[in-house]
């Protein structure tokens, strides 16, 4: 039983080592095979690649021969555009020598016929032509210059003319007298008081005569000072408001009037500013501005004059594109030394323009006021605007007035100051003073002399001759030549 067992564990080992023998046959057959095709694989690719490299190695040879072609067939072509070249050149040496051939005989044969050197002759011509062409660079330049300075003084018109449109303000002359409206006829007999002791002391107070006229429901102040003038004004208002009137309320509605005058002026002063479109301006400044409300120049209020002038100046400045505020600015200010005058020496230009810097204003607004009668240089576009603007609001139709005996005391003098220049025989001042026409001796001035005295005579009325706005100055110099026949 033991040896049975053995032999069946051998005849068992002896299997499974057979069948090991015939699994590891079967792989190594498989092995092989998978070799085998992995060889054909690779002589296949290699025979592939072999045809490959020898296709190309085919169309190597065949770009070789393709280019040493082109290469031989270049150099034939380079040999003949030299040969083409070489003839061209040839040609142009011959060519440019015979022209200059040409030329010289030209020369020649045009130096005998005109006598000239070709130098000479060259230039004559450049000379020629630019002798023609300065002149009509100068024709072209002076139409121009018309052309230019009629657009300019087209286009000044219309801003000056626009500014002007734009202030709608009625004719501000002032006069000597104030007419105050009553309620009732009664009142002039309250005024006038029994015996005439209220109206004698309201005038004794203010220095104000009062005209008491028949059949009209009114009563006049009259009176040169218009500070005096105003002040009565508010005192009657205030009496005949209150209706009790009497020398002792006559002299505390007086009191109330002088005491109020300082809030008057600030008032005017402010409503001014907001009218003009001016702000920051220190109380100082506003103080004396307002006390310009009862200044005139000319019959012309100056505060109203300068808010006139502040829009004409801002107007003007929005046209040609200056500085609107500081144009402005200058203009309100342009006359505020005119509060200064009747108690300072100076001109009222140089009072306003030194009162502003010492009250901090800028420089260009100071240089604006301190220039806009010439007395110093203008420093930028808009002290020119200040300028132009106040000469704008003076000479409006309407603005300013005189009375007759002052007219005709101003025109004498005028016409006797413009007598003293040599050469001068006779003066006509036109145009309310605005214009003057000059006439003068032949003989002694000629035409060239004619504008230098014109310039002479406007610097000697600027210097010594008060004036407001301007004044043309127009010399006329006629030569007549007589003979008698017979």
């Amino acid at each position: 039983m033991g040896q049975t067992l053995t032999i069946l564990v051998l005849l068992g080992a002896s299997l499974v080592a057979l069948l090991l023998v015939v699994f590891a046959r079967r792989e190594a057959r498989a092995e092989r095979d998978a070799g085998r095709r992995e060889v054909e694989l690779l002589r296949e690719d290699a025979q592939a690649r072999l045809a490959d490299a020898k296709r190309r190695e085919d169309l190597a040879h065949e770009r070789e021969k393709e280019v040493a072609s082109d290469h031989r067939h270049a150099q034939q072509y380079a040999r003949l555009l030299e040969e083409r070249a070489a003839v061209v050149v040839r040609d142009e040496k011959r060519l440019a020598a015979e022209r200059a051939r040409i030329s010289q005989d030209r020369a020649k044969a045009l130096a005998e016929v005109a006598q000239t050197t070709p130098e000479e002759a060259r230039a004559e011509l450049i000379a020629e032509l630019v002798d023609s062409a300065r002149h009509d660079a100068e024709v072209k330049l002076r139409r121009l210059e018309r052309r230019t300075e009629a657009t300019a003084d087209k286009r000044a018109r219309e801003i000056l003319v626009e500014a002007m449109q734009r202030q709608a303000a009625a004719s501000s002359a002032e006069h000597a007298t104030t007419w105050i409206e009553l309620p009732s006829d009664e009142m002039k007999g309250r005024i006038i008081g029994r015996e005439g002791r209220n109206i004698r002391a309201f005038e004794a107070l203010t220095g104000v005569t009062v005209l008491v006229e028949e059949g009209v429901n009114a009563v006049q102040l009259s009176s040169f000072d218009p500070e005096r003038r105003e002040i009565a004004e508010v005192t009657l208002n205030a009496l005949v408001e209150d209706g009790r009137i009497q020398p002792q309320r006559v002299e505390a509605a007086y009191a109330r009037a002088v005491a109020g005058a300082f809030q008057r002026h600030r008032a005017a002063g402010l409503d001014a500013l907001t009218e003009a479109g001016v702000s920051g301006v220190p109380s100082e400044i506003v103080d004396v501005l307002g006390k310009l409300r009862l200044r005139t120049s000319y019959g012309q209020n100056v505060l109203a004059h300068l808010v006139e002038t502040s829009q004409m100046a801002a107007d003007i400045a929005a046209a040609i594109g200056a500085d609107v505020e500081l144009a402005r600015r200058g203009a309100l200010f342009h006359d505020l030394g005119k509060a200064f005058t009747h108690d300072q020496a100076g001109t009222h230009a140089a009072l306003g323009a030194r009162f502003l810097a010492e009250h901090g204003e800028e420089p260009l607004v100071v240089n604006a006021v301190a220039a806009h009668h010439d007395e110093v240089p203008q420093e930028s576009l808009e002290a020119v605007i200040v300028q132009v603007a106040d000469a704008l609001s003076a000479a409006r139709p309407g603005a300013r007035r005189e009375d007759l005996d002052s007219y005709i005391n101003r025109m004498e003098n005028l016409e006797k100051l413009v007598l003293e220049h040599h050469g001068v025989t006779r003066v006509l001042a036109m145009a309310a003073g605005r214009e003057v026409r000059v006439i003068v001796e032949p003989e002694e001035i000629d035409d060239e002399g004619t504008q230098a005295l014109a310039r002479t005579i406007a610097e000697h009325i600027s210097k010594d001759f008060t004036f407001p706005g301007e004044i043309k100055v127009t010399v006329i110099r006629e030569l007549r030549a007589d003979a008698v026949a017979g």
